[in-house]
């Protein structure tokens, strides 16, 4: 992609037009490994031509790559799946260089953009549209779909590469050009991206990515006439931003804003396997995920338990550089992040909840927090309000039913939830009462390339994965033949 320092760390470039390119702006950033403080590489600051390049560099290519064939279209984004397997052990060291994870969180992550790029490229070959019974005879009426325009794509440091893949291999099979915006802290795993796409033989202009102020970025290329279709993923707080902003447009919109996800546990929960499955959800990606398990809501008589044996299996969890495989947890992405979790466990414990493990920073070198668990959290606690996004689980008791399911459902978030249960009854009510986009029963598992995921409430709005992931790129256009 472009040279790399001592360490193997490429430098960062933006892409426009097909081509590598400084900002025009100078610096706007450095990227620095959250496990050492270490600065990796300076980040440029994309100028307004920039920005006006990309612009027209996604108007042209997008003229081209809509009467591409579906079949032409899925060759690319099959190259693409393939090189990015080939070079998973490459990609996967910068990523968590960069972002912090473990590695094999981020061998994962690339093998799951690989799987992306593939189902979509199939998805792209089923796009049919339909005949309409006609009410005349001798007429014809069609639905055909169309693919809307050039999109503008806005992605977080959480999951660097997967977001961008959930953008982009949708968008390009539905026929758009597209511009990113990755994190400026965790530019380059997205950058791999558009080099394995660009070695696919992606057409220049069809994917282009910027860098700089978020802001100017996000208000400059939105407001453009050019782009037709917006798709963030972030807080909530910045999504409102955006939407506002498109709705002058007005221009589609896909929000995937913040969770706070509730866990109902309840007393007839396979103890040991509800444990083991809430280790691995809870210090997943050290807690930075949207769809994160935060407010663990367990029913008396497992409660007690449930605690103990939760907070046991946290306490031996081994935390530490992500590029050591002996390790479990990596680092925070950020310093930030570690002045939240202290903050949150300080106010908790100051409201009247109890430490039951962790609750303090690792070391004075990285961003490295002790997977954290406090119990008999008060509602009063900010950490109950604002999702921690951190390794901090927040647990309280419940008795019934229906004192669970207002407990869970007692925020403005509704991205995911999760319930731990061996009745199938308890299964069914509780999944179809949950006000929530995606349900987990027994699992955290609730994003899938092939199943559609959004939020609900606070938590944004459309759909990524599945058939519905691709038509989010389209127009469905009226044809009417007399």
């Amino acid at each position: 992609m472009n040279a790399r320092d001592r360490s193997g760390f490429p430098s960062v470039r933006q892409y426009i037009a097909g081509e590598w390119r400084e900002g025009g702006m100078g610096m706007a950033c450095e990227v620095r490994n959250p496990a050492t403080g270490e600065v990796l590489a300076e980040v440029p600051r994309a100028s307004q031509q920039d920005l006006d390049d990309a612009l027209s560099a996604a108007s042209v290519a997008f003229d081209l790559w809509r009467f591409k064939s579906p079949q032409e279209r899925a060759a690319v984004l099959m190259r693409t799946s393939t090189l990015i397997r080939d070079r998973v052990e490459d990609m996967a060291r910068i990523m968590t260089m960069e972002q912090g994870k473990t590695l094999a969180e981020s061998r994962m992550e690339f093998t799951l953009c690989a799987e992306t790029f593939e189902w979509y490229a199939q998805e792209g070959l089923r796009s049919y549209g339909r005949v309409i019974p006609s009410r005349v005879r001798g007429t014809r009426q069609l639905a055909i779909p169309q693919p809307l325009g050039p999109v503008v794509a806005l992605t977080p440091w959480n999951f660097p590469a997967l977001l961008p893949a959930r953008k982009i291999a949708p968008a390009l099979a539905a026929g758009c050009s597209i511009i990113l915006k990755p994190s400026e802290e965790t530019p380059v795993s997205a950058l791999l991206l558009a080099q394995a796409l660009t070695d696919a033989g992606l057409p220049a202009g069809v994917l282009n990515m910027v860098m700089g102020v978020p802001s100017e970025i996000s208000s400059y290329l939105i407001k453009s006439p050019i782009i037709r279709k917006v798709t963030f993923t972030g807080s909530t707080a910045v999504g409102r931003e955006l939407a506002s902003m498109a709705s002058v447009g007005p221009k589609p919109c896909t929000l995937e804003l913040g969770g706070h996800a509730p866990v109902l546990i309840f007393d007839d929960a396979d103890l040991d396997r509800t444990v083991a499955t809430c280790v691995i959800g809870k210090t997943r990606n050290a807690g930075q995920v949207c769809t994160s398990p935060t407010r663990f809501l367990v029913q008396d008589g497992i409660h007690d338990a449930f605690v103990a044996s939760f907070s046991k299996a946290l306490n031996t969890l081994q935390v530490g550089p992500g590029l050591d495989s002996a390790n479990q947890m990596g680092a925070l992405a950020n310093s930030r992040r570690l002045s939240a979790m202290e903050f949150m466990v300080a106010d908790t414990l100051l409201e009247g909840g109890q430490l039951k493990t962790g609750g303090k920073r690792i070391g004075e070198r990285g961003n490295f927090f002790q997977p954290t668990l406090i119990s008999e959290v008060p509602l009063s606690a900010k950490a109950m309000h604002n999702e921690p996004f951190g390794p901090i689980a927040l647990v309280r008791r419940f008795s019934t039913l229906e004192d669970g399911l207002a407990a869970a459902n007692n925020t403005p978030f509704g991205l995911a939830a999760y319930l731990f249960t061996q009745s199938a009854a308890t299964a069914a009510t509780v999944s179809e009462e949950l006000q929530a986009g995606g349900i987990g029963i027994n699992t955290f598992a609730v994003s899938a390339i092939e199943a559609p995921f959004g939020g609900l409430k606070d938590s944004g709005y459309g759909h990524e994965g599945g058939p519905e992931g691709l038509e989010s790129f389209q127009h469905m256009k009226y044809v009417h033949h007399a």
